[in-house]
């Protein structure tokens, strides 16, 4: 018996083959009818035999294509309208409700890079192939639904022979939105650098010689066209930017989210200069390598980083360093792991081809501010950078950088995937974050602005949290603009107004100041603690509701009584939480500047224990000279000297203190070369857990009940330096006593509470030394330990927990 079905599918459903996949399926299981995308999803309209349809559903849901998701699949029987065929339409405009969710960009499938490589081909060494399975996505789309005149694509019109692909249901780019060739796409730009110029002199001194080319087809004599419209002379850009990278130049090439600047990463000086350039002080740098059996001689890859190495979303992968293997000075000293990718682009397989080995793609952008998308203004901005420039034409919508994973072992979970930094190849993916259903406010709308380090924001719609791409440091103009940007833009693509706000209690933030002025316009704000916001991004990932024992360790949260928090236990739920245990406070003499110059916090350290005149002590005072007195006037006044309960703060005193980085020249330096410092050792100091006596008890938010004593521990670090005790092994203790400390909490709270579920969070457990160790002591003491999924420990999460913690208050106050 015939019947008709419109059927809606909801999820990942465009610019991911779903059309062409229904047209075919649809086919074989002899359903006729039509299929096209909406705002709200794919739309799908069959009529055939009941074992048919219910065969054609099945499939659906079954098989959906690799790059897809199907959250959703609604379906209501209709009255048959008897149609002949099965075919695909234009997309649908009406106005549903946008819930449609954006394919993240999609790395080079392996049948375009096949083809890529084939001279037969006619995209052979084309640096733009993509397909449906593969190619931008994200960062060319303008509005929804996904078609070719919504992307930066539009400005491309497709030769016949595109044409007919695109029009062709059998074809591999059937409906392919960015599909396109050398006769009719886009086309990479070269521009050489004369850094005697002035840059924006030296910008329209490149902009005329591209016009003179345009209007004549001629270029001076030694210089290659600008323009890479046919094979010969994209091959020749290609062929220019290996030849500086070669003589150790920088090069600066636009990806899929942005620019990157690039360089040869066995070439100590040209990872010199780069450094030098850029500013880039000591920072780890990534590689990119051409095949992953290349790869595999620098590095030990196990089957899950495989996995993450060769997968669509590409991203840096954190791998152990191979000890036989040579790494040029300059590219990640003093480290056991290197960030390490392969390409994901057509033109980084063709670079990376014709240079034979791996190159250092590190984000381009100025020091501290956001990564480069415009060709002109990427060429005034690194101008004093990069030495040449290879660019393109097709407009990038949203800028992205690469994502960083690393795997840890997690326990009785096994191997999980830590994020690191979340961008390209994952967000825009929503993170499920369930809410109660039945309540008034469930569907409505919060935007949560996020932290001012590592930021990003969280758009909540229902049950679906976009939790933006990594926006950097919000801390300048620049920064503040892109994440602006980012919000209009996210805000407008999934039709989503904010009904409310979330913010950190930082009132000096940016994004709080945002807040707050958007509050006094009337727009209602939920302010939340920063390590709150970190524990309730565990929970709501993890979909707990029940209690849960918080340990948020990290450098730097702006505390409920105003000091500096970073080393807490909490009592936590969704909506609220109390401060059950935490570090005892340390002076943080001149601020910011100590957490610049970890000496000041050893020497703050040493002040507050009474240890100044320890004989190990001696190396701290000289070595901080005049600053010494300085540090001592501030503690000793209480001027310009915060009071931190912060872990990492601690980890940088320890690391200074042994002389492991005393001036780290980028965020977290300190405390990464103190692991990488840490030998192995069942031996650990003690970090003594008292019972808070403070006199002046405020709220449960402010003032814990055990303070976690960190004097114990600097006295035997200072008695083992004294003995000769091996730094690898006095760092190992550190890092066990730590571990430690967080069971020991655990246990108390247990014991007087009842709760059995710890989250773990912060930038503290970025540490992999604590992190598998605190999983390990905390399952072996009964508990269970609940992590981050698919965001990250550190501050990258925040938004993410600010959102749910709004949503939570939300719900309380509709009951």
């Amino acid at each position: 018996m015939k019947e008709a079905l419109d059927i809606e599918v909801h999820g990942i459903v465009q610019g991911v083959g779903f059309r062409p996949f229904i047209y075919k399926i649809a086919r074989r299981h002899l359903i006729n009818g039509w299929v096209l995308n909406a705002t709200a999803g794919v739309f799908i309209h069959a009529e055939g035999e009941s074992k048919d349809i219910d065969d054609f559903v099945m499939e659906i849901s079954d098989n959906a294509p690799a790059a897809s998701r199907v959250d959703e699949i609604l379906m209501k029987e209709v009255p048959l309208e008897d149609f002949e065929s099965f075919t695909i339409r234009y997309s649908d405009e009406a106005a549903a409700e946008a819930t449609t969710l954006v394919s993240p960009d999609l790395a080079t499938c392996d049948e375009c890079a096949a083809e890529l490589f084939d001279p037969a081909n006619r995209r052979y060494h084309y640096p733009f192939i993509n397909c449906t399975n593969c190619g931008p996505r994200f960062t060319i789309i303008n509005k929804l639904p996904y078609d070719r005149k919504y992307t930066s694509m539009a400005a491309f019109p497709m030769c016949e022979q595109c044409a007919t692909e695109y029009a062709n249901p059998e074809d591999r780019r059937f409906h392919a939105q960015p599909d396109a060739c050398f006769e009719c796409g886009p086309h990479l730009i070269w521009r050489t650098v004369d850094h005697s110029a002035n840059a924006q002199e030296d910008l329209e001194r490149v902009k005329a010689e591209e016009s003179s080319f345009a209007e004549n087809g001629t270029v001076k004599e030694g210089r290659i066209a600008p323009f890479g419209v046919d094979l010969k002379a994209s091959d020749a850009i290609i062929d220019a930017a290996v030849r500086i990278l070669r003589e150790g130049g920088i090069v600066a090439i636009k990806g899929l989210g942005g620019f990157h600047l690039a360089c040869d990463a066995r070439n100590r000086e040209a990872l010199a200069t780069l450094r030098t350039r850029k500013r880039r002080g000591t920072k780890p740098l990534a590689a990119m390598y051409h095949t992953l059996d290349a790869l595999r001689k620098d590095c030990l890859v196990d089957n899950a980083e495989e996995r993450l190495l060769t997968g669509a979303q590409r991203p840096i992968v954190l791998l152990k360093k191979r000890v036989e293997a040579h790494f040029a000075e300059g590219l990640a000293d003093g480290l056991s792991e290197l960030g390490a990718m392969l390409p994901y682009t057509p033109l980084q397989h063709l670079l990376l081809a014709a240079f034979g080995g791996p190159l250092v793609m590190t984000s381009g952008n100025l020091h501290d501010e956001p990564i480069q998308t415009d060709d002109d203004k990427a060429f005034v901005a690194l101008h004093d950078i990069a030495d040449a420039f290879v660019g393109n034409n097709r407009p990038i919508r949203c800028r992205f950088d690469d994502s960083v994973v690393r795997v840890i072992k997690a326990g009785s979970a096994g191997e999980a995937v830590q994020m690191v930094r979340r961008a390209r190849g994952y967000a825009p993916m929503p993170v499920p974050l369930k809410r109660e259903a039945e309540k008034n406010d469930a569907q409505s709308v919060i935007f949560a602005a996020g932290p001012e380090q590592k930021n990003t924001f969280c758009l909540l719609r229902g049950e679906e949290a976009f939790v933006s791409q990594h926006i950097g440091d919000l801390e300048n103009a620049p920064t503040y603009d892109a994440w602006l940007e980012a919000k209009n833009h996210y805000e407008t693509l999934f039709e989503a107004q904010p009904e409310s706000i979330a913010c950190d209690l930082h009132p000096e933030y940016l994004a709080s100041k945002w807040a707050a002025t958007a509050h006094e316009n009337g727009m209602p704000l939920c302010k939340v603690q920063h390590h709150h916001a970190h524990i309730a991004a565990v929970m709501a990932e993890n979909n707990l509701d029940e209690a849960v024992i918080g340990v948020a360790f990290d450098g730097t949260g702006y505390g409920a009584d105003g000091a500096i928090w970073g080393g807490e236990v909490m009592l936590c739920n969704r909506s609220d939480y109390e401060r059950f245990a935490n570090f005892s406070y340390l002076p943080l003499p001149g601020g910011a500047a100590a957490i610049k110059n970890p000496l000041r916090m050893a020497y703050a350290a040493l002040w507050q224990y009474d240890l100044l005149d320890h004989p190990a002590a001696a190396r701290v005072v000289k070595s901080l000279g005049e600053a010494a007195e300085v540090c001592d006037r501030m503690i000793e006044r209480g001027i310009n000297c915060p009071m931190t309960s912060s872990a990492g703060r601690l980890l940088d005193a320890v690391s200074a203190l042994l002389g492991v980085c005393e001036q780290p020249t980028y965020e977290g330096e300190s405390a990464i070369l103190l692991e990488a410092a840490a030998g192995s050792t069942d031996e650990s100091y003690e970090i003594a857990l008292v019972k808070n006596t403070a006199t002046e008890q405020s709220t449960a938010h402010d003032t814990s009940v055990i303070l976690l004593d960190a004097e114990p521990l600097f006295k035997a670090v200072l008695d083992d330096m004294q003995a000769g005790v091996p730094v690898a092994t006095i760092a190992a203790k550190v890092h066990n006593a730590m571990i430690a400390a967080i069971v020991q909490s655990c246990l108390v709270a247990n014991a007087a509470y009842g709760i059995s579920i710890v989250a773990l969070a912060g930038g503290v457990f970025m540490n992999r030394f604590i992190t598998e160790g605190a999983i390990a002591a905390l399952e072996g003491a009964g508990f269970t330990v609940a992590l981050g999924k698919e965001l990250p420990p550190n501050d990258g999460a925040i938004s993410y927990g600010q959102a749910a913690v709004a949503a939570a208050r939300a719900n309380q106050q509709s009951s």
